[in-house]
């Protein structure tokens, strides 16, 4: 299931995963030196004073990692499941035999992370993902995270002539900075967000994916004859329609409307664009082209109504695939498209979507061991590790390539021809990594969600949430990002 899924299997409370993926917080790790060390170890006085000694750096071992050194790995537990984290562990423990790894998978990360981050004693690696992710853009503020440029600047565990930042996707660099150039996140998985469909049940209908508004109007009318409701989503977890609702407004109004919005920018919601395409969403539930009970529904429930035929369309992340593979049948033939635009005025041509990392990993700057969370990161970024990743759970990761090879599954290869039609048209809002309580609790569900559920007009939700940015925007305590 999705890497970012990271509502997935959500907890209680908010959940989506992959949703997720914030930023983090600035703090760069240096190994200290035997003498501040020894000179640690004799007062007893210095948190840093049990950080593990530097190894010995040779080829085969670029980060120095301390090859007797203990290891501490904590990996969000949802929609990728932790087989492919295992593997890569072993490898670790292959390569270091004296180091031992203590692993754990958790769906509680904030709860059971927060409190050890605060006491000075955090794991050396984290995928700070799900329903209950610490807020990466606190964590950046309060210096709470190392600076991974080492692990980018590394050679890549492949070829030694390739750094690490040279085998991977674009954007992945960037999604994990927030001021300037050092890089908080490493987000391991590679999202594709779309609009989710069976093309057996599109085909079923006599139609193609729908371009323009107007058709996508079209073929819900169409699926309500035949018994069928347009769209569903995850209705208590709202924030998932942005996944297809923001390269929407992007098409229609240009990727500087996004920008502006991620900016916090005094009336940036109040574009034409994103009226036009509020418009367009409330159509929807004004026409009843939406699953009767969908503001009810969780992740599950809503993918679950969608798998069994009962909506066309649904929007999601590439999680999906993996997260519901128990309920989609065989011959459903999932597939993914960019989001629909208005009509031929739009800004931006069809196949625009979004896609972006997903999975955010992060190695505390407390850690008492860094260079090894950075080393199972190198580790987790070679060509075999992302091929089992891959293979496993049918998402794409952040190593550009990794799927020569692989059979890939139905709504693997549509992504994969997704992101082939986008080209450049690919955008990618920060809103949920910056401000995560934004996007999710304000935007998505006291806005969005109560739109969709009829309970605010376009006009009022547009209201309410300008409303929300200028609050966080004005609010001294948030650490405010722009993009450069």
């Amino acid at each position: 299931m999705g890497s970012t899924s990271a509502e997935n299997h959500g907890t209680e409370g908010v959940g989506r995963r992959d949703l997720i993926k914030r930023s983090a917080a600035l703090g760069l790790i240096s190994v200290p030196t035997m003498s501040f060390l020894s000179a640690c170890a004799s007062s007893g006085g210095d948190d840093s004073g049990d950080k593990a000694k530097a190894g010995k750096k040779t080829a085969k071992n670029p980060l120095a990692v301390n090859d007797t050194a203990g290891m501490e790995f904590v990996l969000f537990d949802g929609g990728f499941g932790k087989e492919y984290a295992e593997d890569a562990v072993k490898i670790y423990e292959k390569n270091f035999p004296k180091a031992k790894v203590k692993f754990s998978a958790t769906q509680k990360i904030q709860s059971t992370l927060q409190p050890r981050f605060n006491q000075g004693t955090p794991p050396d690696l984290i995928d700070n993902s799900g329903a209950e992710q610490m807020d990466m853009g606190v964590l950046v503020g309060k210096n709470q995270l190392t600076d991974l440029t080492p692990l980018l600047d590394a050679p890549s565990y492949d070829d030694p002539d390739k750094k690490v930042r040279d085998t991977l996707r674009p954007g992945i660099v960037e999604m994990g900075q927030f001021d300037g150039e050092k890089v908080w996140i490493l987000y391991y998985a590679y999202t594709v967000y779309g609009v989710w469909y069976s093309q057996k049940a599109l085909d079923s209908l006599d139609e193609q994916y729908p371009e323009t508004w107007d058709q996508m109007l079209a073929v819900c009318a169409k699926a309500k004859k035949k018994g069928m409701a347009g769209w569903t989503y995850a209705g208590k977890y709202p924030y998932y329609l942005p996944f297809s609702l923001y390269p929407m407004i992007g098409k229609v109004g240009g990727r500087e409307v996004l920008d502006a919005i991620d900016n916090l920018e005094p009336n940036a919601w109040k574009h034409p664009a994103v009226k036009a395409c509020f418009d367009a969403y409330y159509e929807l539930y004004k026409k009843g082209y939406v699953l009767k009970g969908t503001p009810g529904l969780d992740h599950i429930q809503s993918q679950t109504a969608w798998a069994e035929g009962k909506a066309l369309f649904i929007p999601n992340g590439s999680w999906v695939e993996n997260e519901s593979a128990n309920v989609i049948p065989e011959d459903f033939d999932l597939a993914v498209s960019a989001p629909t635009g208005l009509d031929s005025s739009d800004k931006m041509p069809f196949g625009t979507i979004w896609a972006s990392g997903g999975e955010p990993f992060i190695v505390p700057a407390k850690a008492k061991n860094a260079s090894g969370g950075m080393e199972q990161l190198r580790i987790m970024l070679s060509e075999a590790s992302s091929k089992n990743f891959t293979g496993k759970v049918k998402s794409l990761t952040a190593y550009d390539g990794g799927t020569d090879g692989v059979a890939l599954t139905p709504g693997l290869k549509s992504g994969v021809a997704a992101l082939d039609k986008a080209g450049e048209n690919v955008v990618n809002p920060r809103l949920q990594d910056w401000y995560v309580q934004l996007q999710k609790e304000k935007i998505g569900v006291s806005g969005l969600g109560e739109m969709m559920a009829g309970r605010l007009t376009p006009a009022e939700a547009i209201k309410k949430i300008q409303g929300f940015a200028d609050e966080a925007a004005k609010d001294d305590s948030i650490k405010h990002y722009k993009h450069q």
